[in-house]
Protein backbone atom coordinates (compact mmCIF):
# COMPACT_ATOMS: atom_id res chain seq x y z
CA UNK A 1 0.00 0.00 0.00
CA UNK A 2 1.08 3.86 -0.79
CA UNK A 3 1.64 5.82 2.48
CA UNK A 4 -1.56 7.82 1.16
CA UNK A 5 -3.50 4.56 1.36
CA UNK A 6 -2.38 3.55 4.75
CA UNK A 7 -3.18 7.23 5.84
CA UNK A 8 -6.89 7.01 4.64
CA UNK A 9 -7.45 3.50 6.22
CA UNK A 10 -6.06 4.39 9.92
CA UNK A 11 -7.85 7.74 9.34
CA UNK A 12 -11.17 5.44 8.68
CA UNK A 13 -10.54 3.48 11.64
CA UNK A 14 -10.36 7.29 13.79
CA UNK A 15 -13.21 8.26 12.26
CA UNK A 16 -15.53 5.65 11.72
CA UNK A 17 -18.46 7.20 11.73
CA UNK A 18 -17.79 10.60 10.65
CA UNK A 19 -17.82 11.46 6.46
CA UNK A 20 -14.03 13.63 6.55
CA UNK A 21 -12.11 15.20 3.70
CA UNK A 22 -8.31 15.21 2.93
CA UNK A 23 -6.12 17.77 1.59
CA UNK A 24 -2.66 18.72 1.41
CA UNK A 25 -1.31 21.19 4.39
CA UNK A 26 2.21 21.84 3.83
CA UNK A 27 5.36 19.81 3.52
CA UNK A 28 8.83 20.78 5.21
CA UNK A 29 12.80 20.13 4.38
CA UNK A 30 12.59 16.73 5.69
CA UNK A 31 10.22 13.70 4.64
CA UNK A 32 7.54 14.56 6.77
CA UNK A 33 4.24 15.60 5.02
CA UNK A 34 1.30 17.44 6.72
CA UNK A 35 -2.65 17.01 5.78
CA UNK A 36 -5.62 18.74 7.06
CA UNK A 37 -8.51 16.41 7.63
CA UNK A 38 -12.03 17.97 7.92
CA UNK A 39 -14.82 16.46 9.39
CA UNK A 40 -18.46 17.58 10.81
CA UNK A 41 -17.37 19.01 13.94
CA UNK A 42 -13.94 20.68 12.35
CA UNK A 43 -10.51 20.06 12.01
CA UNK A 44 -7.41 18.06 12.35
CA UNK A 45 -3.75 18.03 10.76
CA UNK A 46 -2.19 14.38 10.28
CA UNK A 47 1.63 14.24 10.25
CA UNK A 48 2.85 11.81 8.19
CA UNK A 49 6.50 10.72 9.05
CA UNK A 50 8.36 7.55 7.56
CA UNK A 51 9.05 5.35 9.90
CA UNK A 52 12.24 4.51 7.91
CA UNK A 53 13.24 7.91 7.44
CA UNK A 54 11.83 10.29 10.46
CA UNK A 55 11.14 9.40 14.41
CA UNK A 56 8.06 10.75 16.02
CA UNK A 57 9.29 10.33 19.11
CA UNK A 58 11.07 13.57 19.60
CA UNK A 59 8.31 15.41 18.39
CA UNK A 60 6.03 13.94 21.05
CA UNK A 61 8.92 14.63 23.77
CA UNK A 62 9.05 18.07 22.91
CA UNK A 63 5.48 18.78 22.58
CA UNK A 64 4.95 17.78 26.12
CA UNK A 65 7.13 19.70 27.10
CA UNK A 66 6.77 22.69 25.47
CA UNK A 67 2.55 22.48 26.42
CA UNK A 68 4.07 22.26 30.10
CA UNK A 69 5.85 25.94 29.34
CA UNK A 70 2.84 26.83 28.46
CA UNK A 71 3.41 27.67 24.73
CA UNK A 72 0.64 27.06 22.23
CA UNK A 73 1.68 23.51 20.22
CA UNK A 74 -0.50 20.89 18.56
CA UNK A 75 -2.41 18.33 21.08
CA UNK A 76 -1.50 14.93 20.32
CA UNK A 77 -5.52 13.13 19.70
CA UNK A 78 -3.78 9.82 18.23
CA UNK A 79 -0.93 8.33 17.11
CA UNK A 80 0.37 5.21 15.25
CA UNK A 81 4.47 5.28 15.81
CA UNK A 82 4.82 2.28 13.99
CA UNK A 83 3.39 3.70 10.48
CA UNK A 84 4.35 6.69 11.49
CA UNK A 85 1.17 8.43 11.48
CA UNK A 86 -0.08 11.59 14.23
CA UNK A 87 -3.09 13.45 14.31
CA UNK A 88 -2.88 16.33 15.63
CA UNK A 89 -5.11 19.44 16.58
CA UNK A 90 -5.37 22.44 13.69
CA UNK A 91 -3.48 25.31 15.04
CA UNK A 92 -5.21 27.03 11.77
CA UNK A 93 -4.47 27.63 7.94
CA UNK A 94 -1.94 31.05 8.29
CA UNK A 95 1.58 30.89 8.66
CA UNK A 96 3.07 34.54 10.05
CA UNK A 97 4.96 34.81 6.93
CA UNK A 98 1.18 34.92 5.47
CA UNK A 99 -0.11 36.93 7.99
CA UNK A 100 2.74 39.86 8.54
CA UNK A 101 2.72 43.10 7.34
CA UNK A 102 3.54 46.44 8.33
CA UNK A 103 0.30 47.29 10.74
CA UNK A 104 0.50 43.77 12.60
CA UNK A 105 3.94 43.00 12.46
CA UNK A 106 4.95 44.79 15.97
CA UNK A 107 1.93 42.62 17.84
CA UNK A 108 2.44 39.09 16.04
CA UNK A 109 6.08 39.70 16.80
CA UNK A 110 5.75 40.50 20.60
CA UNK A 111 3.52 37.77 21.16
CA UNK A 112 6.52 35.28 19.56
CA UNK A 113 8.85 37.19 22.18
CA UNK A 114 6.05 36.10 25.04
CA UNK A 115 5.98 32.77 23.96
CA UNK A 116 9.49 31.85 23.52
CA UNK A 117 10.05 33.85 27.19
CA UNK A 118 7.87 30.90 28.76
CA UNK A 119 9.58 27.99 26.28
CA UNK A 120 12.60 29.55 27.82
CA UNK A 121 11.77 29.69 31.50
CA UNK A 122 11.24 25.82 31.75
CA UNK A 123 14.64 25.32 30.68
CA UNK A 124 16.15 22.58 32.40
CA UNK A 125 19.59 20.29 31.49
CA UNK A 126 19.04 16.95 30.70
CA UNK A 127 15.90 16.92 29.40
CA UNK A 128 16.54 17.97 25.78
CA UNK A 129 19.71 16.82 23.86
CA UNK A 130 22.14 19.40 23.67
CA UNK A 131 23.06 21.82 21.29
CA UNK A 132 27.01 21.42 21.99
CA UNK A 133 30.07 22.11 20.10
CA UNK A 134 29.89 18.77 17.86
CA UNK A 135 26.58 19.49 16.85
CA UNK A 136 26.90 23.02 16.28
CA UNK A 137 29.97 22.47 14.15
CA UNK A 138 28.50 19.67 12.74
CA UNK A 139 26.16 21.99 11.08
CA UNK A 140 28.78 24.49 10.04
CA UNK A 141 30.58 21.70 7.81
CA UNK A 142 27.64 22.10 5.82
CA UNK A 143 29.11 25.10 4.76
CA UNK A 144 32.47 23.85 2.87
CA UNK A 145 30.85 20.62 1.57
CA UNK A 146 27.10 21.73 0.44
CA UNK A 147 27.26 25.12 -0.26
CA UNK A 148 31.02 25.85 -1.27
CA UNK A 149 31.73 22.23 -2.98
CA UNK A 150 28.84 21.65 -4.42
CA UNK A 151 27.04 25.07 -5.07
CA UNK A 152 30.01 27.08 -5.85
CA UNK A 153 31.93 24.15 -7.47
CA UNK A 154 34.39 25.30 -5.33
CA UNK A 155 37.70 22.80 -4.01
CA UNK A 156 38.66 24.90 -1.36
CA UNK A 157 42.31 25.29 -0.83
CA UNK A 158 44.36 25.05 2.19
CA UNK A 159 44.52 28.92 3.26
CA UNK A 160 40.77 29.01 2.36
CA UNK A 161 39.91 25.57 4.84
CA UNK A 162 42.38 27.31 7.75
CA UNK A 163 39.98 30.34 7.40
CA UNK A 164 37.16 28.17 7.85
CA UNK A 165 38.52 26.21 10.36
CA UNK A 166 39.76 29.73 12.59
CA UNK A 167 36.68 31.32 11.77
CA UNK A 168 34.44 28.29 13.30
CA UNK A 169 36.56 27.93 16.42
CA UNK A 170 35.97 31.87 17.08
CA UNK A 171 31.82 31.01 16.17
CA UNK A 172 31.60 28.31 18.47
CA UNK A 173 33.45 30.15 21.32
CA UNK A 174 30.67 33.11 21.45
CA UNK A 175 27.97 30.39 21.08
CA UNK A 176 28.84 28.10 23.91
CA UNK A 177 29.60 30.92 26.00
CA UNK A 178 25.93 32.16 25.67
CA UNK A 179 23.65 30.82 28.93
CA UNK A 180 22.00 27.97 27.69
CA UNK A 181 18.14 27.27 27.33
CA UNK A 182 15.58 25.16 25.23
CA UNK A 183 15.93 26.35 21.59
CA UNK A 184 13.06 25.06 19.14
CA UNK A 185 15.62 25.56 16.54
CA UNK A 186 13.38 26.73 13.76
CA UNK A 187 11.58 29.62 15.17
CA UNK A 188 10.79 32.02 12.65
CA UNK A 189 7.58 33.05 10.05
CA UNK A 190 7.25 29.64 8.60
CA UNK A 191 6.58 27.76 12.40
CA UNK A 192 4.60 30.31 13.68
CA UNK A 193 1.14 30.32 12.86
CA UNK A 194 -1.88 32.82 13.73
CA UNK A 195 -3.49 31.05 16.21
CA UNK A 196 -5.35 31.68 19.79
CA UNK A 197 -3.49 32.04 21.79
CA UNK A 198 -1.59 33.51 19.96
CA UNK A 199 0.89 31.85 18.45
CA UNK A 200 0.64 28.31 17.42
CA UNK A 201 4.21 26.80 17.40
CA UNK A 202 4.70 24.02 14.99
CA UNK A 203 7.72 21.81 13.80
CA UNK A 204 9.91 21.87 16.99
CA UNK A 205 11.03 18.25 17.02
CA UNK A 206 14.62 19.11 16.49
CA UNK A 207 14.61 21.08 19.80
CA UNK A 208 17.63 21.14 21.88
CA UNK A 209 19.26 22.62 25.01
CA UNK A 210 21.57 25.28 23.71
CA UNK A 211 22.51 28.96 23.27
CA UNK A 212 19.44 31.86 24.23
CA UNK A 213 19.72 34.15 21.71
CA UNK A 214 19.50 31.04 18.99
CA UNK A 215 15.86 31.14 18.40
CA UNK A 216 16.01 35.32 18.57
CA UNK A 217 18.01 34.83 15.71
CA UNK A 218 15.86 32.78 13.74
CA UNK A 219 13.21 34.79 14.60
CA UNK A 220 14.62 38.02 13.15
CA UNK A 221 17.01 37.11 10.58
CA UNK A 222 14.70 35.14 9.23
CA UNK A 223 16.05 33.54 5.90
CA UNK A 224 12.23 33.92 4.67
CA UNK A 225 11.40 37.51 5.29
CA UNK A 226 13.71 40.81 5.85
CA UNK A 227 12.93 43.83 8.37
CA UNK A 228 15.09 47.13 8.58
CA UNK A 229 17.92 46.76 11.49
CA UNK A 230 16.05 49.23 13.22
CA UNK A 231 12.77 47.04 13.76
CA UNK A 232 15.05 44.51 14.17
CA UNK A 233 17.09 46.37 16.81
CA UNK A 234 14.20 47.18 18.53
CA UNK A 235 12.35 44.16 18.84
CA UNK A 236 15.92 42.57 20.46
CA UNK A 237 16.00 44.98 23.21
CA UNK A 238 12.16 44.07 23.84
CA UNK A 239 12.80 40.66 23.81
CA UNK A 240 15.98 41.46 26.16
CA UNK A 241 14.04 43.58 28.49
CA UNK A 242 10.84 41.43 28.94
CA UNK A 243 13.82 38.27 29.24
CA UNK A 244 15.47 40.09 32.19
CA UNK A 245 12.25 40.88 33.93
CA UNK A 246 11.47 37.87 33.88
CA UNK A 247 14.86 36.59 35.39
CA UNK A 248 16.55 34.65 32.63
CA UNK A 249 20.26 34.94 32.38
CA UNK A 250 20.46 37.28 29.21
CA UNK A 251 23.13 40.08 31.22
CA UNK A 252 22.89 43.43 31.97
CA UNK A 253 24.61 44.84 29.29
CA UNK A 254 22.56 45.15 26.27
CA UNK A 255 25.64 45.47 23.88
CA UNK A 256 26.73 42.28 24.90
CA UNK A 257 23.30 40.65 24.29
CA UNK A 258 23.66 41.69 20.73
CA UNK A 259 26.96 40.73 20.31
CA UNK A 260 25.99 37.20 20.97
CA UNK A 261 22.95 37.57 18.84
CA UNK A 262 24.73 38.82 15.88
CA UNK A 263 26.89 35.77 16.03
CA UNK A 264 24.96 33.29 16.83
CA UNK A 265 23.31 34.30 13.53
CA UNK A 266 26.66 33.82 12.06
CA UNK A 267 26.32 30.37 12.81
CA UNK A 268 22.68 30.07 11.78
CA UNK A 269 23.41 31.57 8.54
CA UNK A 270 26.83 29.27 7.84
CA UNK A 271 24.54 26.23 8.57
CA UNK A 272 21.44 27.15 6.54
CA UNK A 273 23.46 28.23 3.23
CA UNK A 274 24.85 24.81 3.53
CA UNK A 275 21.18 23.13 4.12
CA UNK A 276 19.70 25.13 1.57
CA UNK A 277 22.36 24.37 -1.34
CA UNK A 278 21.71 20.34 -0.04
CA UNK A 279 17.73 20.56 -0.61
CA UNK A 280 19.10 21.86 -4.22
CA UNK A 281 21.40 19.53 -5.14
CA UNK A 282 20.64 16.51 -3.09
CA UNK A 283 16.74 16.89 -3.01
CA UNK A 284 16.02 18.36 -6.19
CA UNK A 285 14.48 21.25 -4.04
CA UNK A 286 15.56 24.21 -6.19
CA UNK A 287 13.31 26.76 -4.84
CA UNK A 288 15.08 27.32 -2.00
CA UNK A 289 17.55 28.85 -3.53
CA UNK A 290 15.58 31.83 -4.36
CA UNK A 291 15.94 32.63 -0.05
CA UNK A 292 19.82 32.47 -0.47
CA UNK A 293 20.54 36.32 -1.10
CA UNK A 294 18.88 37.19 2.01
CA UNK A 295 20.79 34.39 4.28
CA UNK A 296 23.74 35.55 2.45
CA UNK A 297 23.20 39.34 3.20
CA UNK A 298 22.93 38.83 6.74
CA UNK A 299 26.07 36.96 7.03
CA UNK A 300 27.65 39.62 5.80
CA UNK A 301 26.35 42.25 7.51
CA UNK A 302 27.78 40.60 10.51
CA UNK A 303 30.98 39.66 8.99
CA UNK A 304 31.51 43.55 8.22
CA UNK A 305 31.09 44.46 11.98
CA UNK A 306 33.30 42.13 13.69
CA UNK A 307 36.90 41.97 13.51
CA UNK A 308 37.45 38.32 13.62
CA UNK A 309 35.04 38.15 10.71
CA UNK A 310 36.89 39.48 7.94
CA UNK A 311 38.70 36.54 6.32
CA UNK A 312 35.26 34.97 5.93
CA UNK A 313 34.11 38.13 4.41
CA UNK A 314 36.99 37.94 1.93
CA UNK A 315 36.51 33.82 1.29
CA UNK A 316 32.97 34.81 0.45
CA UNK A 317 33.75 36.88 -1.94
CA UNK A 318 35.91 34.15 -3.80
CA UNK A 319 33.21 32.13 -3.73
CA UNK A 320 30.79 34.32 -5.12
CA UNK A 321 33.63 35.41 -7.92
CA UNK A 322 33.56 31.46 -8.57
CA UNK A 323 29.72 31.48 -8.44
CA UNK A 324 29.76 34.57 -11.15
CA UNK A 325 32.19 32.89 -13.29
CA UNK A 326 30.65 28.94 -13.63
CA UNK A 327 27.04 30.76 -14.37
CA UNK A 328 25.57 31.43 -10.74
CA UNK A 329 23.52 34.52 -10.06
CA UNK A 330 22.31 35.41 -6.57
Amino acid sequence: MTRTELMQDWLQQQFPESGWALESASADASFRRYFRVTIDDGSYIVMDAPPQHEDCGPFLQVAEVFSAAGAHVPEIVAQNLQQGFLLLSDLGPTTYLEALDENNANDLYLDAIDALIKIQLASRPGILPAYDEALLRRELQLFPEWYAGKHARAELNSSQRDVLERTFSLILLNNLAQPQVYVHRDYHSRNLMLSAPNPGILDFQDAVYGPITYDLASLFKDAYIRWDEERVLDWCIRYWEKARKAGLPVGTDFHDFYRDFEWMGVQRHIKVLGIFARLCHRDGKDGYLKDMPLVMNYLRKACERYNGLGPLLRLLDELENRQAAVGYSF
